[in-house]
C-alpha cells in the first residue's frame, strides 16, 4: 500500500523535474534526498536512493527492479551522486537486462560496485562468480534460514541494493521482519570483510529500518578463515556460513 497518493516512482518523476527544470541541470543525490524528506517525509531514504537506481537508464543494477521499459527510463547517472534527465535523442538506450550494460561494452558510472566483475575461480566446489552465488541465493533464501525471505518495496528487490555509492549483495527480511544484509564472498572470507558487513549494517539501520526493526548480517564463503571467525567473535548479531556445492545426474534412456 503506498504512503502517499502516487507511489515512489511516479514521485521520483515529480522530483526529477523539479529539481532538473526545463534548463536540465544536474541534481545530486542529497539534493534528491532532501526534496523528499521536506514534500513526503514518510518516504525511508534507503527507498530514494534505490528508486534513483532503478530510474537511471545507464545504471546496471536497475536489472534487478524491474524497470519498465519508457515508464522508469527518466534519469541518467553521470556517476554515484549524480544525475540528470535521460535524453533519448543523444544518450545510449536503456538497460534493462546484463547483456545490455556488460556485453554492450558501456561504462558503469562511477561509484556503482563491481562486485559482479569478478575473476572467476578455479577451485572445485565454488561459484565461478558472486553473481552467480548471490543468485542463487536470493532465490534460495530458505537453505540459510527458515523464513528468510528478500526484501521487495515499492518494486525494489533486495538484490545489489544501494547503500551510500555501494551495494549490499542480498538485502533479506527474516520471520520476525527484521533486516538482514548478507555478504557474499565466493571463495575465502577473511576479517577485512567485517568492517564492510558493519558500514552497510550501519547504514540500513539509519537510512531503511522501522523505529522497531533490528537490522543483523551474515557472511556467506566458500571458506570462512579463522581470522574471520576470531574477528566476528567479538561483533554482535553476524552469522558466518560456509556453502557447499554438489551434482546429481540423471540418465535419459533414448526413446525407441
Amino acid at each position: 500500500m503506498a504512503l502517499y497518493e502516487k507511489p515512489v516512482r511516479l514521485l521520483m518523476q515529480d522530483m526529477a523535474k523539479e529539481l532538473a527544470g526545463d534548463s536540465n541541470r544536474v541534481f545530486t543525490k542529497n539534493e534528491a534526498i532532501s526534496w523528499f524528506r521536506e514534500h513526503y517525509p514518510r518516504i525511508k531514504t534507503g527507498t530514494v536512493t534505490a528508486h534513483l537506481v532503478r530510474l537511471s537508464t545507464n545504471a546496471r543494477s536497475r536489472t534487478h527492479y524491474s524497470a519498465r521499459p519508457g515508464q522508469d527510463d527518466v534519469l541518467y547517472q553521470l556517476d554515484g551522486s549524480h544525475f540528470r534527465l535521460y535524453r533519448p535523442e543523444e544518450d545510449p538506450k536503456p538497460i534493462y537486462s546484463p547483456e545490455d550494460s556488460e556485453f554492450r561494452g558501456e561504462t558503469i558510472p562511477e561509484g556503482e560496485d563491481e562486485a559482479d566483475i569478478a575473476t572467476p575461480s578455479g577451485s572445485d566446489g565454488e561459484f565461478a562468480y558472486e553473481a552467480d552465488l548471490r543468485n542463487y541465493l536470493s532465490r534460495n533464501l530458505e537453505s540459510l534460514e527458515s523464513g528468510l525471505r528478500l526484501y521487495e518495496e515499492e518494486g525494489i528487490r533486495g538484490i545489489e541494493f544501494p547503500v551510500g555509492g555501494r551495494f549490499i549483495d542480498i538485502l533479506a527480511v527474516d520471520s520476525s521482519n527484521n533486516l538482514v544484509v548478507i555478504e557474499l564472498k565466493v571463495s575465502r572470507g577473511y576479517d577485512r570483510v567485517v568492517g564492510q558487513l558493519m558500514r552497510y549494517v550501519a547504514w540500513v539501520k539509519q537510512n531503511l529500518a522501522e523505529d522497531a526493526q533490528k537490522v543483523r548480517g551474515m557472511i556467506v564463503a566458500r571458506q570462512i578463515s579463522q581470522d574471520l571467525i576470531l574477528a566476528c567473535s567479538l561483533v554482535p548479531d553476524v552469522e558466518l556460513h560456509e556453502y557447499e556445492l554438489s551434482l546429481s545426474l540423471k540418465r535419459i534412456e533414448p526413446s525407441d
